[in-house]
């Protein structure tokens, strides 16, 4: 789960992470307003959307008068704005996050991010803030310093020597940068995080590093135990039929390609996405129908991949281990009665129970479902299928 700048500032606040006052606005008024009670004399207005590259896109302007913020205001909300991470349909502004200035000397990157092969959080840090970390990661991978901490022992001084010393810091500010990456490692252990980010992280004239920017992900597995921040959930940022899914137990994606899948578990799901990949097409969707998958769920499966106008063919790959393939295939005719299925549907099913399933699906005589042998032949098909041959 995602949450916005303005309440993960309100999460860094209460572990003593400086950052800038601000106060949310959801209209013009409101954003004047605010800018008078912050009292200026120069103030940011910034959109509030579940995306990065805000600034780049136009989501972010600099005020130097009252009469700049209800200008500023009025352009941002209600835009659709388009960054590098929302895709070329871009996400609405509904809200702007009126800031006070920064005094900046320089500006930093500092993220904490799970590291998957450490199997520990790791500290991210560089120079190059205020620029996409992507960007810098391809171009000049050596100006990003990284540093694991190993949750036994916690944060200690000698990480945060190690980032001051890579990021150059002098002597003198880095008791201050010491005490701004304890604090972001215990935001991020003690909010079960799966990502901070914060880009940039300004450096003042007087030594003081503030975070300008926040970003939060959380695992979502553990928001049961974090109530106050499942309450921060804003679901006008989330896909609606992402959402949907969940509550059907399914785990889905939405992509941009042009072949929806339906799979079984998520290790097969990337892999049935890869083979398509390699045999010339592009995946509409990641979805994991999971272990308990039956007639209903998988109908449901189907009428969420239908919604995608850019469908044209769907590739069920099912292996039948924990879930019996004469389920799926009774959830394929299930889903031919609910939904109108008006694209080829290539069925590949493999284990349990999956000679059943193959009588089922033939005897049910459907002329737009196509029987593949293996995953790669089903691909192949799908591919084809979705070309129009």
């Amino acid at each position: 789960m995602k949450i916005h700048e303005y309440q993960a500032k309100t999460i860094f606040r209460k572990y003593n992470v400086p950052t800038p006052k601000g106060l949310i606005a959801h209209s013009v008024e409101e954003a004047v307003k605010n800018a008078e009670e912050l009292g200026g004399p120069i103030w940011v207005v910034k959109a509030q959307i579940h995306a990065g590259g805000r600034g780049k896109g136009g989501g972010v302007k600099l005020a130097k008068s009252l009469d700049d913020v209800k200008k500023l205001a009025g352009e941002i909300l209600g835009m659709t704005l388009v960054t590098h991470q929302t895709g070329p349909e871009g996400k609405l502004v509904q809200k702007v996050y009126i800031e006070d200035g920064a005094d900046i000397k320089d500006e930093f990157y500092l993220s904490v991010v799970l590291d998957r092969a450490k199997e520990m959080p790791v500290i991210m840090a560089s120079t190059e803030g205020g620029m996409n970390i992507e960007e810098v990661a391809s171009k000049t991978p050596e100006k990003i310093i990284k540093v694991a901490v190993d949750p036994t022992i916690g944060f200690q001084g000698f990480h945060a020597r190690e980032l001051a010393f890579g990021l150059g810091l002098p002597k003198a500010e880095q008791r201050n940068f010491a005490k701004f990456a304890k604090a972001c490692y215990d935001v991020y252990m003690d909010n079960d995080a799966e990502l901070i980010e914060i880009n940039p992280l300004v450096r003042t004239n007087n030594g003081e590093f503030i975070a300008l920017d926040a970003k939060m992900g959380f695992d979502d597995s553990a928001l049961a135990r974090h109530p106050e921040i499942l309450a921060m959930r804003d679901k006008s940022e989330e896909d609606p039929s992402e959402m949907e899914a969940k509550e059907y137990d399914l785990s889905y994606v939405s992509l941009d390609g042009e072949i929806g899948c339906m799979v079984n578990g998520a290790g097969l799901a990337m892999g049935t996405m890869d083979t398509i990949n390699y045999f010339g097409g592009t995946p509409a969707n990641f979805l994991d129908v999971g272990g308990q998958a039956n007639a209903k769920t998988v109908a449901k499966g189907f009428e969420i991949i239908l919604r995608n106008p850019k469908v044209k063919a769907i590739f069920v790959n099912i292996f039948g281990g924990i879930v019996r393939c004469d389920r799926i295939a009774n959830g394929i005719l299930e889903a031919t009665k609910m939904v109108d299925v008006n694209v080829p549907v290539v069925v590949r099913l493999d284990g349990t129970n999956a000679s059943e399933a193959a009588v089922i699906l033939k005897n049910a005589n459907i002329k737009n479902i196509i029987t593949a042998t293996d995953l790669a032949d089903g691909a192949v098909k799908a591919v084809k299928a979705a070309k129009g041959e």
